[in-house]
């Protein structure tokens, strides 16, 4: 809803005989834009921890929108512009922080051997395209917004089922690879698996993106660093050539056996189509093939799109069978809602849970994932963020004195899920909140 819908005006008038008007902008504005925040009700006390005397005491009756309001958090764009936002700047830093340092990792890691590489999903049939070319199979040249882009030449051969399976199953096909990206590497370094461990270790960060024709592929920034990870130095051998051959031998050897259906042996493999690149820096010499800032970009700009984004699919499960038929989707789309739906029905597939996850296409696992050392997390962000907000509303409450008495402060709370999203006045007051397009300013991030 924008600011220029008619407004529910019974509503407004509601909450504007309440006489808390202003304050209930201001609490609305505090969501930042959050367009489905979560009401909680509960009430929160701070305390002296020494002489039991209250400080603050919060009561969510007494807030102007009768709940206390928290933002969402969801990553997708098409459920929470504002949260998705926030979303993608932590993936931002995240992607960052592994490349040339910064929050709480060293600066050395810009000098490690680090290459960009995209894994694609295997051909499940002829579908249009842009080709290098201009010109598509179908002898049409399609422009950038054709919703054509994707869907098959010859639906009724296209291989629905294997399409579904596949994105089931990419999540382990990529935890196959780092297996063997590992003993790649060890063996053109003349190690053994094990002694591999003690000379080098192998750090990404990655993150999975629809194509237009619905499956699954993987963008990943990955980073050869010594035993100790991101704060040791990498051997002597290594080197961003050495680990891109690495990455193309693991990838060709990577493949890992699928579920057996109505006479039909399925195994998968990651498609022909791969593409690394060295990632350069101002350490390094030579010509620049692709930088730091770029890569993390691209990472995060995937990192809140689902497959509604490329494909026109749903945001949110599909709870009936005959819901699809209904759904506002591109047939294509449909069709691999359906086969998911269909192939649910197996007792060999229950623990892939299709059904639960047609609306993703079949695929269930993190859109966002990286190695333990490769950075931080996207928990540490929000938390040095939430201590951030922290600090200043004890600055507020308690003046410059807030430091210490949060030191000697007892917090006692409790909050009970009470619903989503806002009123129709609510919602229309937050839309009015809204800066006009082009003139928001960057969130701080602490």
């Amino acid at each position: 809803m924008s600011a220029t819908t008619a407004p529910p005006v019974a509503d407004l008038l509601g909450l504007a005989r309440l006489g808390t008007m202003p304050a209930l902008m201001r609490q609305l504005s505090g969501l930042a834009g959050c367009t489905t925040p979560i009401r909680l009700h509960g009430w929160r006390t701070e305390a002296d921890a020494a002489t039991g005397q209250v400080l603050h005491h919060l009561e969510s009756a007494e807030l102007p929108a009768g709940h206390l309001l928290v933002r969402c958090g969801n990553r997708r764009t098409s459920r929470c512009p504002s949260c998705a936002e926030t979303y993608r700047r932590d993936t931002f830093h995240l992607i960052t922080a592994g490349l040339t340092g910064g929050k709480g990792t060293p600066e050395s890691v810009a000098t490690h051997p680090r290459v960009f590489a995209t894994f694609t999903a295997p051909s499940f049939g002829p579908v249009h395209n842009r080709s290098a070319s201009g010109r598509c199979r179908c002898g049409a040249t399609h422009p950038a917004d054709d919703p054509l882009l994707g869907s098959p030449l010859d639906p009724e051969r296209y291989d629905y089922e294997a399409a579904v399976l596949w994105n089931a199953h990419a999540g382990k096909l990529w935890a196959r690879f780092s297996i063997h990206l590992r003993r790649e590497i060890a063996k053109r370094a003349g190690l053994t698996q094990r002694e591999f461990r003690d000379h080098a270790r192998v750090s990404f960060g990655k993150v999975a993106e629809f194509q237009k024709r619905g499956a699954i592929h993987f963008h990943a920034v990955i980073r050869l660093d010594g035993p100790e990870g991101d704060i040791d130095r990498p051997p002597a051998w290594a080197s961003a050539e050495l680990l891109t051959d690495a990455i193309r031998a693991a990838t060709y050897r990577t493949e890992i056996p699928g579920p057996y259906l109505d006479g039909r042996d399925h195994r998968f493999a990651f498609g022909t189509q791969l593409d690394i690149r060295p990632i350069r820096s101002a350490d390094f010499t030579g010509p620049v093939q692709i930088t730091e800032r770029a890569v993390a970009a691209y990472i995060a700009k995937y990192a809140t799109k689902g497959a509604e984004t490329a494909t026109g699919a749903l945001d949110r499960p599909v709870k009936f069978l005959a819901d699809i038929a209904h759904l506002d989707v591109p047939e294509h789309a449909r069709r691999m809602i359906r086969t998911c739906w269909n192939l649910g029905r197996h007792p060999a597939l229950e623990e892939l849970r299709l059904r639960a996850w047609a609306h993703m296409l079949g695929f269930r696992g993190h859109f966002s994932t990286k190695t333990r050392r490769y950075s931080t997390t996207l928990g540490a962000l929000r938390d040095a963020r939430t201590a951030w907000r922290r600090a200043r509303t004890l600055e507020r409450l308690h003046g410059p004195d807030a430091p210490a008495v949060e030191e000697t402060t007892l917090v006692l709370a409790h909050w009970v899920y009470a619903g989503t999203g806002f009123t129709p006045g609510e919602s229309w007051l937050a839309a009015a909140l809204q800066p006009a397009p082009g003139t928001e300013g960057e969130p701080t991030h602490a």
